[in-house]
Formats: C-alpha cells, sequence, structure tokens
C-alpha cells in the first residue's frame, strides 16, 4: 500500500512536515522489516532503528511479544551493549512510542534518557494524546514528526488497529489437518495428525496467548487439558486461560477445569458474544481451537485475525473435515487470504509438517487518524497498561 503525500506528511500535534530525507526514508522502510519478525497478538509489529547524524543505521530493535521490551528499548539496549553513544542520534519507529507503565517501562522517557534528539513515527497510538509519547518527548525538547510510511505502518498492523477500535481480543485461529482436510478420522481418532515438531510450535503459541478457546462438543468428545507444555512434556510456568463456549454445562471431572480453576465456561453460541465476554474478562488474544463448528463460526463471522494451519502429509479420505460450511455459495465470495510473512515467514517445515500463517486479505485501506478516545496500547491481561 502507498499512501498519498497527504498522509505521509499528516502529522497531528507534531511538527508538520513535507518531506523525509532518503535516509529517513530508507530507515523506517528497515524499521517495518525488522517489525516482521516479531509475533502477532495483542501487541502490534513494531520495528525502530536509530541512525548518526549522517543517516547511516547505528542499531536496529523490534518487539519480540507481550512482556520483552518494546522495540525502542530493544535498540537502546544493543547500542548500550555495543557502547555506542546515542547523544544527537535520530530514531525511527513504526509506532508513536508509549508513555506508559505496563509490564515494561514508557519508551518515551528511555528515549529521552538515552539522549536522542529527533524521533520520526509512522502512525499515532490509538489513545488520548495527552498522555502519549509524542507529547512527552516534544516536552523533553525532542524533536517529533510522523507519518512517514504512514500507510504501510497501517497495513502492518492492520487487524490490530481494527481489534483495539472494535475492543474485541486479537484472534489467532489454529488448525491441524491433513492433506484432504481432515482433523479427525472416521472413527473419531486424531492423536496425533501433526508431527512432534507442530505440536511443540502449537505449545509454544499457547504459552504466549491469553486464552485458548474451544466449544463444549470438544470438551464433551475430547476431554482436552488445553495446557501449554515445554519439549519435555512438563507444563510450562506461564499458562492460558482456559475457555469453553457453548450453551452445555461442562463435566465436573472434565480435564480442562484443571487444578487450578483457571476455566471460563462462555454460554453462548456467538462468536461476536463470546469474544466480549473474553475482553471483559482482560483477555486481549486468544486462540481458536477445537471441532469444525466452532472454526466456521469464527471464520464465517470475518473475526479471525491470524490463520495458522499445521498440514500433514496423511491422506484419511473420510472423517471430520477441518470446516464445517461458511455460508459460500459462489466462487466470487469465497474468502481470501495473504501470506503472512511475520514470525518467522508465510510457510515453515516442521518435522513431516508444513506450517502455512496467512492473514486476512485487505478489502478496504485504513487511513491515518487523529488521536481521538483514550485506548492504551494492550498487553496480555493489562488492558490498561499493557505495551508493544
Amino acid at each position: 500500500m502507498t499512501p498519498s503525500t497527504a498522509q505521509r506528511a499528516q502529522a497531528p500535534n507534531d511538527e508538520i512536515v513535507t518531506a523525509f530525507s532518503p535516509a529517513e526514508t530508507s530507515a523506517m522502510d528497515a524499521a517495518l522489516e525488522a517489525a516482521l519478525r516479531g509475533p502477532r497478538g495483542a501487541n502490534p509489529l513494531v520495528g525502530a532503528v536509530v541512525v548518526d547524524s549522517e543517516g547511516r543505521h547505528l542499531v536496529t530493535g523490534y518487539h519480540r511479544g507481550a512482556g520483552t521490551a518494546h522495540a525502542e528499548a530493544d535498540a537502546i539496549a544493543q547500542a548500550a551493549a555495543a557502547g555506542l553513544d546515542l547523544h544527537g542520534a535520530t530514531m525511527l519507529v513504526t509506532l508513536e512510542p508509549c508513555n506508559h507503565v505496563g509490564r515494561t517501562g514508557p519508551c518515551a522517557q528511555a528515549i529521552i534518557e538515552a539522549g536522542i534528539t529527533d524521533v520520526i513515527y509512522a502512525v499515532d497510538d490509538p489513545h488520548d494524546p495527552a498522555a502519549g509519547g509524542a507529547a512527552t518527548l516534544r516536552e523533553a525538547g525532542v524533536r517529533v514528526r510522523s507519518g512517514l510510511a504512514a500507510g504501510e505502518a497501517l497495513e502492518l498492523n492492520r487487524q490490530w488497529f481494527q481489534g483495539v477500535a472494535a475492543k474485541r481480543p486479537f484472534v489467532t485461529l489454529h488448525i491441524a489437518q491433513t492433506l484432504d482436510s481432515r482433523i479427525a478420522a472416521e472413527d473419531g481418532t486424531s492423536q496425533w495428525i501433526s508431527s512432534p515438531e507442530s505440536l511443540a510450535d502449537n505449545h509454544g503459541l499457547r504459552g504466549r496467548i491469553d486464552a485458548i478457546l474451544v466449544g463444549t462438543q470438544t470438551v464433551l468428545i475430547d476431554n482436552p487439558r488445553l495446557t501449554a507444555r515445554d519439549a519435555s512434556g512438563a507444563v510450562s510456568g506461564r499458562q492460558p486461560l482456559r475457555a469453553v463456549m457453548g450453551l452445555r454445562d461442562i463435566p465436573a471431572d472434565a480435564a480442562v477445569r484443571g487444578e487450578d480453576g483457571r476455566v471460563l465456561h462462555l454460554p453462548t453460541r456467538e462468536p461476536r458474544d463470546a469474544l466480549s465476554q473474553l475482553y471483559a474478562a482482560g483477555i486481549r488474544h486468544v486462540m481458536v481451537e477445537g471441532g469444525s463448528r466452532i472454526l466456521s463460526a469464527f471464520l464465517a463471522a470475518g473475526l479471525v485475525d491470524e490463520l495458522i494451519v499445521y498440514l500433514a502429509p496423511t491422506l484419511l479420505g473420510s472423517g471430520t473435515p477441518a470446516l464445517d460450511g461458511l455460508g459460500i455459495t459462489t466462487l466470487p465470495d469465497a474468502q481470501q487470504w495473504d501470506w503472512d510473512q511475520s514470525d518467522g515467514g508465510a510457510v515453515r517445515t516442521l518435522g513431516r509438517d508444513l506450517r502455512l500463517h496467512l492473514r486476512p486479505q485487505h478489502t478496504q485501506t485504513l487511513e491515518p487518524q487523529p488521536h481521538s478516545e483514550p485506548l492504551a496500547r494492550l498487553g496480555g491481561a493489562e488492558p490498561a497498561l499493557g505495551g508493544h
């Protein structure tokens, strides 16, 4: 996506600019590329590059997920480790530096303390400018400009921006299937369609999300534990909330109840209602697993932000299909998806399997918007204090 000149120059409440130098444009391009190395989820993908007065790249940082150093702090830490003095340098970052304390400190203050004198960011963080990082930086005497590569930055985190506006969790949908799109054999057996490497990757995903969601039918038939486990099979330290949606009760002896009591029953069959309840419970990133019905319901509702498919080189010929119909009757109405290059790339080999990573194909162009209602960056189960 290429934004118009007006869009690239848009800088609400900051210095209005009409052009950026080739060195600045190159550094922002590098920041956007670095951002793609991080994982999608409750936090946006963010990259940061620091250049000297000659436009030479000094350090590049990116955000590795909730609870880790923000892109700006990552770049500054790298500079400190290398003995680089950033006084008088310029930082280019794909999203407005944060100004709040969550699981990590405010980036605006870190930038000030590092002696960086110029900051260029692509798009505003969607919260009240009075509490934003740009205002804090200006008050400290830092020159602040924005709007460079705004369209590209918005597209980079399109689903995240839309989720923040809708006040719902970021949704990752996971499918483990055969070549002929079966998630279980005719007799109901499904363990294990995926390779051990795919299973390990999935448990890694479970370890960084806020909640894992299945339907009551999956609980009744498969009796899953829905825990995150390490390579040895031991329960990992950080566990997602286990959520079950459906009108039927969860059996008292169901494995999903676990020993810690961190299970939430959502008495609904409507995906939007389930997401609203999860958001109210502080959940900002949920992974949907389970049977064909729940997978199809979220896809049909257009509520999937990220699709991860583990494709096993196996044929069953019959059995349970991955999807139970999306209400599509003609090819022009088919859902279209784009390959997602973030977090390791769109296609990876895991043992005998292929791991496919996709995001919804955009249907409209997002426009840079001025600050509006106070919505902070989100981080895990800290709805008011998270960070990128």
